[in-house]
């Protein structure tokens, strides 16, 4: 899987990675359905940052999952 190219499966995948590495508790806020393809290089670099540290303190994880928000499908 090469996670430079914007496909919906890659989409998916690091959506859900982060949802996994967040705790998030409520999944449907990282909802893969939500997020627009065009957001995936903004999405993708989160998910680097999240990928390169050991431990995310609280006020982080709110930050990024704000963040990810900012990209998700207006309902």
């Amino acid at each position: 899987m090469n996670l430079n190219e914007a496909t919906e499966e890659n989409l998916k995948y690091i959506i859900d990675e982060m949802s996994k590495q967040l705790q998030v508790l409520n999944p449907t806020i990282l909802d893969p359905e939500k997020f627009h393809l065009d957001n995936y290089h903004n999405i993708k670099q989160l998910y680097d940052m999240v990928q390169g540290k050991d431990q995310i303190s609280v006020p982080e994880i709110h930050a990024i999952i704000d963040e990810l928000k900012k990209y998700r499908i207006q309902d």
